[in-house]
Order: C-alpha cells, then sequence, then structure tokens
C-alpha cells in the first residue's frame, strides 16, 4: 500500500515532521501534531471497542467542535466513514439519518432537538430507531435499535473525554485511501436526503487543488465558524489539515467572537459570506480587535481597512467556481481563468468537465446540457442508493444534476439545477421536499413551492396550497407544520391558497407558478 494516503497518514506524517506546530484550538483546548495524533489513536481504540471496523459507521450530532476532526481522523484509522449531521434539523429529520445511515457509535450534544432523540426519550416515529438499553462502560449509554441493530451513545463533553480516555492505543493495520471515510448529506433533491461518500483519496485531492488555488502556506490558520457538515467549511478545514495549518473550531457564527478569535489566533481565513461580512463589520466598528491577520476577499471600504485583501487567485475572483458536496467542494475555480468567458472558470488540474447530452453525447460549446465529471475528487457514490448511483454513473460520468455550457474559451458556465432549487441565504432548499411535507398535513389536498426574490436572503420561500374539500387551514399552521418538520430555513415564509396547482404531466408547472405568484431569482438564472 505504498501509493496510498489516507487522513489518519497525512496526520501521523505531520505528528512526525510537525512536532511543536499548533493542529487545533477549540476554547481553552489546544492540541500539537503530535498531542492531536495520540488522541486519534485513543480515540480509535475506543470506536473499535464499540464494534466500528471498516465500513461502519459514527454519526456527529453537534456544532463545531475539535471532536469533528478527531472523530474523522479516528474513522480513516479504522476504515469507518464518519457523518456530521445537520444540528438545525428538526427531529423528524435527524430521525430519517439515524434509520438510514445506522451508526454504530452516535457522539452527541444535548440541545432540545438530540434530547428528543437520545435513548429512552421522546416518541419514537414510524421507520424511526427505538431506544434501547445498552453497555456500562463510559460512553456506552442506552443506544438504539432497527432490525436488531444497536448503537453506543457518547455524550459530548465529559463522557466523550473518558470514552476517549478509555481506547487502546496500537498500531491499525493499513486502510486503502479509497475506502469512503466521510458522508455528507446533500440536499433532499427529490424529497429525501442522500448521504455522499468521499473516500481519503478524494479529499486529499481536493485539498491539493484548493491548496493552489487559495495559495495556502504552512502558517495558514482557518476558523471553522461555518458549519462542518457544509462541505464548504470541511474542504478548507480539511486543507487546512494537508498543509499542516491550525483549526480554530467556534460553535456557530457570532460576529463578536469571530472577532476575538481572529485577533487572539491570527486568523488567516473563515468561512463568510455577505452578511457575515458585514455583521463582522458592524461588530468591530469601533476597532477593538486587530483583523489584519485575515487575508480574505476584498468586500467594502470599512471591511478592507480592518482586515488585509488578499491576491490568491481564490480570492482575486471573489471565491468564484462550481461546486457540489459529490466533487468534494469545488470541481471547477474562476480563479484558474482570469477574465474568462464562463462565470464557473476552469475545471481543477484533478478532473475532467463534459457538458453532456441526455443520451450521453458531448455538446459542443455553447450548447447547454448536463454538468458531468470524474477524477480523483469526485465522491465514490451514496450510501445505500444502488439505483441513483448507477443513474448518476451513467455513462461513466458523475451526473451533477446541473445545467452548464462550455464557452468557446474552454470555460464552464452553470446555468442552474436540472430540478428547481430555491437559495435562501447559503442555504439550498428543495421544493419536492417541502411539497412533500405540506402534501402530509390532512387538509391539503395538493401543494407546490416556488422561490420569490427576498432583498436580504437572495429567495425566500413561498409555498401555493389546495385544501381539501371541506377543511379549514391557515398560513400560520402550515408554517408551524412545516417547521416542526424541517429546518426552519425550509418554511414557507408566505402561504397562499388555490383551486388547483398547474402542472405539466404529473409534476408542478413551475413556470406558471412564477408567472402567477412571483416567483424568480433562482441560482444561475
Amino acid at each position: 500500500m505504498i501509493h496510498d494516503l489516507t487522513l489518519s497518514d497525512v496526520l501521523s506524517e505531520h505528528a512526525r515532521s510537525r512536532p511543536a506546530t499548533t493542529a487545533v484550538v477549540d476554547g481553552d483546548l489546544r492540541l500539537t501534531y503530535p498531542q492531536l495524533d495520540a488522541r486519534v489513536s485513543r480515540l480509535a481504540g475506543a470506536l473499535a471497542g464499540r464494534g466500528v471496523t471498516a465500513g461502519e459507521r459514527v454519526l456527529w450530532l453537534g456544532q463545531n467542535s475539535h471532536a469533528v476532526l478527531e472523530l474523522l481522523l479516528a474513522c480513516s484509522r479504522l476504515g469507518a466513514i464518519f457523518c456530521p449531521a445537520n444540528w438545525r434539523q428538526a427531529a423528524g429529520e435527524l430521525r430519517f439519518v439515524l434509520a438510514d445511515l445506522e451508526p454504530r457509535v452516535v457522539v452527541w450534544e444535548h440541545s432540545e432537538t438530540t434530547a428528543a432523540l437520545a435513548p429512552g426519550t421522546g416518541p419514537v416515529e414510524a421507520g424511526a430507531p427505538e431506544a434501547v438499553a445498552g453497555g456500562s462502560a463510559p460512553g456506552a449509554a442506552a443506544g438504539f435499535a432497527e432490525v436488531g441493530r444497536a448503537a453506543s451513545w457518547v455524550r459530548a463533553g465529559e463522557e466523550y473525554e473518558e470514552f476517549l480516555a478509555f481506547g487502546e492505543m496500537h498500531d491499525f493495520p493499513p486502510v486503502a485511501d479509497t475506502l469512503p471515510v466521510l458522508a455528507l448529506y446533500t440536499a433532499a433533491f427529490a424529497g429525501r436526503p442522500n448521504a455522499a461518500l468521499l473516500s481519503s483519496a478524494a479529499l486529499v485531492a481536493h485539498s491539493s487543488s484548493l491548496l493552489v488555488v487559495r495559495q495556502m502556506e504552512p502558517d495558514f490558520t482557518f476558523l471553522a465558524n461555518g458549519p462542518l457538515f457544509h462541505v464548504g467549511t470541511m474542504m478548507f478545514c480539511l486543507a487546512t489539515l494537508q498543509i499542516g495549518g491550525t483549526n480554530v473550531f467556534m460553535p456557530a457564527f457570532d460576529a463578536e467572537e469571530l472577532c476575538r478569535l481572529v485577533d487572539a489566533e491570527k486568523v488567516t481565513q473563515a468561512f463568510l459570506f455577505g452578511q457575515m461580512i458585514d455583521a463582522v463589520v458592524a461588530a468591530n466598528s469601533g476597532g477593538k480587535y486587530d483583523l489584519s491577520s485575515l487575508r480574505f476577499v476584498a468586500h467594502s471600504a470599512e471591511w478592507d481597512e480592518m482586515t488585509t485583501p488578499d491576491d490568491s487567485p481564490w480570492c482575486r475572483s471573489k471565491m468564484g467556481g462550481y461546486g457540489q458536496t459529490e466533487v468534494g467542494g469545488m470541481l471547477t475555480f474562476l480563479g484558474l481563468a482570469p477574465g474568462a468567458a464562463g462565470f464557473a472558470g476552469r475545471p481543477s488540474p484533478l478532473v475532467q468537465v463534459r457538458i453532456l447530452a441526455p443520451d450521453g453525447a458531448e455538446l459542443p460549446p455553447g450548447e447547454v446540457g448536463e454538468i458531468c465529471a470524474r477524477g480523483k475528487s469526485l465522491f465514490s457514490g451514496y450510501f445505500a442508493r444502488p439505483d441513483l448511483n448507477a443513474a448518476k454513473g451513467a455513462y461513466g460520468w458523475h451526473h451533477t444534476g446541473d445545467l452548464g455550457r462550455r464557452e468557446s474559451d474552454g470555460t464552464i458556465t452553470f446555468i442552474g439545477p436540472k430540478l428547481r432549487m430555491i437559495k435562501s441565504g447559503n442555504e439550498n432548499v428543495y421544493p419536492a421536499e417541502v411539497e412533500r411535507v405540506l402534501k402530509a398535513h390532512p387538509a391539503v389536498a395538493d401543494a407546490a413551492v416556488i422561490g420569490v426574490p427576498d432583498e436580504r436572503w437572495h429567495q425566500a420561500v413561498k409555498a401555493v396550497v389546495v385544501p381539501r374539500p371541506g377543511e379549514t387551514i391557515t398560513e400560520q399552521d402550515l408554517i408551524e407544520h412545516v417547521r416542526t418538520t424541517l429546518a426552519g430555513y425550509k418554511k414557507p415564509r408566505e402561504v397562499v391558497f388555490a383551486e388547483a396547482v398547474p402542472k405539466k404531466g404529473f409534476t408542478p408547472d413551475y413556470d406558471a407558478l412564477d408567472e402567477q405568484y412571483g416567483g424568480g431569482g433562482y441560482p444561475g438564472v
């Protein structure tokens, strides 16, 4: 296995070659690379003691933490798969993840939502895991079972530290870098989310491309303030690991705390976009904190004066390009094509991109087709979705589900999703998922969801609902119904009632709905 390089291997090498470098900062916790490596070995031993072997899954239910990186690296050491779940999801959505992924170990932070999921608490929904008792050693809290399957639940904090401390340190056998190591649930294109599986080889390849375009150096310090269940934050966390830099963790975005951490840790980059940057500017309006270490995209006169506008291809291009979870993050970079005709830029050096017709034929420049790809940074398929994997891999290419075209200069333009998608803030909302929940309400006969332009969030969710004859339902009733089932950002901002939903065949006629109800502002359009 002399050609393999797993994430665990990257860590082990840094433990030898960077013995004094700080790898992780999380509150009062500071770990050098040798200390992180030792903790990961103990954690791998502890997970193995709970039955985690190659191919088994470990689930994280919580906000950002050093434990996310440790669990990922420990799974890499074992050949197992780690999944950080979207902590913003509702209990029903997380129950789906638990039933779908069947994790062997669940590490969880206490919250109103997770308390309803933890063993022995909350109602059990149809098709969801049932709570059962299990274990007596630290970390072996009651688990859940489905079809005879049991999992250990470990609470983050003191219990996690005890669980880790019980782990036996020993040499683990080599693991192939082509094995899946990270599972990230994608948005629900067809009503249910899917776990995209990424191997160490894919993640190392993507990091290598990002290192070049972002011009990252060994002293790079990344502040993981964006959600680590999102590939945009995870890809920078892993690229920072690969270059031997420092990862600083904060649970979730807070403008004041971000300023403090940038000043204290001399952070190079954070996960930031429009409204977040404006919030940071407001929080530091008096110049209380020194943010000059932050080498970032130019944004406004006030922001540029506080920070150091960066000249890397990534930042010069305003972080432009095209990507998705299934390609490890970015498939194309605008930074590789300054002045290009295509506003998605050129492909990463480690992938190929083709614009294909429905029959698999490559389309000439200027014609719109599906963006398809293959290469080193692509995912290994979706967990437990054989039919979807076959469809997505038709003709030997990964089909992204997005439309684009190749321009005359060879660059790529992203047109928009083949399936309708709403972009609210930095979150993707798929109408099919919200429509499924709306139509599950006993007073709803039919429903369709569109996106309407919103000055602050780019788009807002709007629902068109057909009530059942004789039923009475209010707008607020339906908004609350969705809120209790899905993440808050997916609920409709507005509900309008109609006699019928216009259709094209069996599906809503979204163009007609947009025209009638003010839809627009879709990404890529």
